[in-house]
C-alpha cells in the first residue's frame, strides 16, 4: 500500500466537519506554523519537498512562492485555482468536497508563508454544491478561531473567501484567473509582469492549484525532507490521479509518484485492469491536452524502460514517444474506441472555451473541430490529414496562454500514433458513419486495408 498524504484521513466519518477534522489533527499545521515558524521558514519547507504545481504545469511550488514581492509593500495574495475543467479530471472536486478543511487548513497556512492577509479560492461555476460546502466550513473555522483578526493571539490576519466563477475553461489560466475575480472577462493576461509581481487588483499575487494547496499541511507538520523521501527524484510526494475510461475502478487514487503505469493499470489496489476482455488501444495520462499515447508506448518508453508515474518517466521521448503527466486526468481507451472521435470531441471542447483573444486560437480551433468532424462523418478528403496537421503546428507556441497548445498536442499526438486510422475514415466512410463503428469491427481487424498489419 502507497502512503497517503491527502487521502489518509477521507473515509473518516463526518469529516466534513470541523469537529471531527479537529479531532484527528487538523489545522495543526497552522499553529507550528503561525507560533513557531517564520513565513520564511515554511516557504524554505516547502522548497525542501519538491512539490510541483499539481494543476499540470508541474512548477516547483515552494520557488513560485519564492517569487512574490516582498519589497513594494503592497498587499499580497494566495489565490486558490479551483476552477477544475480539464476533461478527464476531478480530484480537486473529490478533496473539496469530502474533506473541505485540509484544503481551507492550506490556505491559512500559505497565505501565512507569503504574507497574504486576504485571500481567495475561486472555484468553477458548475460546483455549486461544493462551493456550498466550501462556504459552509470557512464559516465553521472562522467561528473557531483560525480566520479573522489575530489568529491564536499571533497578530496574523487573514480573510478568505470563495468566488464562484462562470464555467469557462480559460479561468483555468491564472491571469484569466485574476480577471475574472476582479470582476472582468476572463482574458489571459500577456506576461510579463507575472502575478508575482502585479496579480489580483496589481497587488503581488500567488496562484495555486486545489491539490497543490492541500498538500502543504502535511509538509509542515513533518518536514519539506520526509515528503522529499516519498516518489523519486525530481518527481516528489504522492499525486492524486482521476481514473476513467475501458478499466474496471474508476475513480480517485493517490499514488506515490514512482510507480510503474503497469502497476497502476493492473493491480486489484488500483485500476484492476481493463473492464472487459476487450485489449488497451491508448491512454491519456494526463487530462485531454496531453497527447495520447498508443498501446506499445504505455507500460514502456521507447527505449524499453518501465513507464512510471511521474512528471519525467511519462515525458520520456518527448512528444513523439511519450505524453505528460499532467493533471493526472488518466483516460483509459480499449480498441473499440475511435480515437478520431476522441479527438473531434476534445477539439469541439477546445474551440468552445477558446477566449477568442488570439488569433490562431479562435481560428485555428473552429478548423480543427470542422474538419475532424468531417473526417468522422464520412465527408474527410485524402488532403484533411495534413491539413489538420499544417493548422495545429501554426496554433501551437504562437497564443498568450497555453489553451492553443492544449488543442494542439491531442491531434498532434493522434495523427502522429493513429495516422492509419485516420486514413481508413477517409477512404472507407460508408464503414464508418455508424457512431459505433468500432465496436463490432474494431480497427485492428481492419488496419490492414489501408496497409496495416492485421491484429486479432
Amino acid at each position: 500500500m502507497s502512503q497517503k498524504i491527502l487521502l489518509d484521513k477521507i473515509n473518516i466519518p463526518g469529516i466534513k466537519t470541523y469537529e471531527v477534522y479537529r479531532q484527528n489533527g487538523g489545522y495543526a499545521s497552522v499553529e507550528k506554523a503561525l507560533k513557531t515558524l517564520t513565513p520564511d521558514e515554511v516557504t524554505e519547507e516547502v522548497k525542501k519537498s519538491g512539490l510541483r504545481g499539481r494543476g499540470g504545469a508541474g512548477f516547483p511550488a515552494g520557488m513560485k512562492w519564492s517569487f512574490i514581492d516582498k519589497k513594494s509593500g503592497k498587499p499580497r495574495h494566495l489565490v486558490c485555482n479551483a476552477d477544475e475543467s480539464e476533461p478527464g479530471t476531478f480530484k480537486d472536486r473529490y478533496l473539496m468536497e469530502y474533506i473541505p478543511h485540509l484544503l481551507i487548513e492550506g490556505m491559512i497556512t500559505s497565505s501565512f508563508a507569503l504574507g497574504a492577509n486576504l485571500s481567495y479560492i475561486y472555484i468553477r461555476g458548475e460546483y455549486m454544491w461544493v462551493f456550498k460546502i466550501l462556504e459552509r466550513a470557512i464559516a465553521e473555522a472562522k467561528a473557531a478561531g483560525w480566520l479573522g483578526k489575530n489568529i491564536l493571539g499571533t497578530g496574523y490576519d487573514l480573510e478568505l473567501y470563495v468566488h464562484c466563477g462562470a464555467g469557462a475553461y480559460i479561468c483555468g489560466e491564472e491571469t484569466a484567473l485574476i480577471e475574472s475575480l476582479e470582476g472582468k472577462r476572463g482574458n489571459p493576461r500577456i506576461k510579463p509582469p507575472f502575478p508575482a509581481v502585479s496579480g489580483l487588483w496589481a497587488n503581488p499575487t500567488v496562484v495555486n492549484n486545489v491539490e497543490t494547496i492541500a498538500t502543504v499541511p502535511w509538509i509542515i507538520n513533518n518536514s519539506g525532507d520526509d515528503y522529499a523521501k516519498i516518489g523519486i527524484g525530481r518527481s516528489t510526494g504522492t499525486k492524486l490521479i482521476s481514473a476513467s475510461g475501458h478499466i474496471k475502478n474508476p475513480g480517485v487514487y493517490e499514488i506515490e509518484l514512482g510507480l510503474s503505469v503497469d502497476e497502476f493499470m493492473n493491480s486489484d489496489e488500483y485500476l484492476g485492469g481493463m473492464s472487459s476482455s476487450r485489449p488497451l488501444k491508448a491512454f491519456v495520462p494526463g487530462g485531454s491536452s496531453v497527447p495520447i499515447l498508443p498501446a506499445e508506448l504505455i507500460f514502456k518508453t521507447a527505449n524499453g524502460e518501465d513507464r512510471l508515474m511521474t512528471y519525467e518517466s511519462l515525458s520520456d521521448g518527448g512528444f513523439a514517444t511519450g505524453s505528460m503527466l499532467g493533471s493526472g486526468g488518466f483516460i483509459v481507451y480499449n480498441d473499440t474506441a475511435c480515437v478520431v472521435r476522441n479527438t473531434w470531441n476534445f477539439a469541439r471542447f477546445y474551440h468552445h472555451e477558446s477566449c477568442g483573444q488570439c488569433t490562431p486560437c479562435r481560428e485555428g480551433t473552429g478548423w480543427l473541430e470542422k474538419i475532424l468532424w468531417r473526417i468522422e462523418n464520412g465527408q474527410g478528403r485524402e488532403e484533411d490529414i495534413e491539413l489538420l496537421w499544417s493548422i495545429q503546428s501554426k496554433i501551437e507556441g504562437n497564443t498568450i496562454c497555453p489553451l492553443g497548445d492544449a488543442a494542439s498536442w491531442p491531434v498532434a499526438a493522434a495523427i502522429r500514433h493513429f495516422r492509419d486510422e485516420f486514413e481508413y475514415h477517409v477512404r472507407f466512410p460508408e464503414k464508418i458513419k455508424n457512431r459505433d463503428h468500432f465496436v463490432a469491427e474494431p480497427f485492428s481487424q481492419v488496419k490492414h486495408l489501408v496497409g496495416g498489419k492485421v491484429i486479432v
